[in-house]
């Protein structure tokens, strides 16, 4: 066997060791972060869309000398995905889910990294007045009563938790052709209520970068405690995925300063307020 050919085994080996050892190839990345073979991966859904998640990447791959692989999944699925150990760690807003992961064992270091919050939008006349409701139990009561179109993401994700927690509180089941099931992430959801003129639970990160594209919507309801929406990081138990030490040590990075700094200032430069709030204020909301 000659040098060339030795030496393509050998590049095509490491390849394999990193990028399939651990459960998962690269085609299955949403993105890539950095360039070393050293990779670890990461499942979460908005703070990926947003861009949050690759501006923590970004400053954690230069200290550390690693890339991110991030797979773009709700919360539901990336507890899912972490359990099967096909990722290294997970960003999720999904408390109950998350403490019964530790309980269980498949997880560990659950550390509050920040927060932010649940709009309620609709359409600029407010046909259900919401915008008179003292809660979103009753908010959501009120929409149901008059079965105006509602579109809820379905899809197992925090935020779909979230809305049925809140549809059980206002003694509702949801159903019916008002009640518009998408199978879709935040902003594409959001796209839909506003092409249809329908009511929508979204994040406020999201709603901050996608207002300027959504005319017909409106925020029409905030405030209730019940709709902050406190995001957790964690990881695989020690020695149980390849990339499972640097995921480790990325949770401490979004817990130290340096982590904090940047999500508590991420999107203001862009739009004039930050995106997220950061562990200091979120853990008045811990539950």
């Amino acid at each position: 066997m000659n040098r060339v050919t030795l030496r393509h085994l050998l590049l095509a080996s490491l390849f394999v060791f990193f990028f399939v050892s651990d459960g998962f190839s690269k085609s299955e990345c949403k993105a890539v972060y950095g360039q070393s073979a050293r990779l670890f991966t990461l499942a979460t859904g908005s703070p990926g869309e947003l861009g949050l998640l690759e501006k923590l990447a970004d400053e954690f791959n230069r200290e550390h000398g690693t890339s991110m692989c991030w797979q773009k999944a709700g919360s539901g699925k990336s507890l899912a995905l972490l359990k099967n150990k096909e990722v290294d760690l997970v960003m999720v807003h999904a408390p109950a889910a998350e403490k019964k992961a530790v309980e269980d064992g498949w997880a560990i270091k659950r550390t509050l990294i920040g927060s932010n919050e649940f709009y309620i939008v609709g359409p600029a006349d407010d046909p259900a007045g919401i915008r008179g409701a003292g809660s979103a139990a009753e908010a959501y009561k009120m929409i149901a009563a008059k079965q105006l179109p509602f579109l809820s993401r379905g899809d197992n994700s925090g935020t779909h938790k979230k809305e049925l927690n809140i549809w059980k509180t206002a003694g509702v089941t949801p159903e019916g052709d008002w009640y518009v099931v998408t199978k879709d992430f935040m902003m594409a959801t959001l796209k839909k209520a506003n092409d249809i003129g329908g009511y929508f639970m979204t994040d406020s990160s999201t709603w901050v970068v996608g207002q300027k594209d959504f005319a017909d919507l409106k925020i029409l309801f905030k405030g209730d405690p019940v709709l902050i929406n406190t995001y957790h990081g964690l990881c695989q138990p020690e020695g149980a995925t390849v990339g499972q030490e640097a995921a480790s040590k990325f949770i401490d990075f979004l817990s130290s300063e340096a982590g904090q700094s940047i999500i508590r200032t991420y999107g203001e430069a862009d739009h004039g307020a930050p995106m997220y709030n950061d562990a200091d204020y979120a853990r008045q909301y811990e539950h």
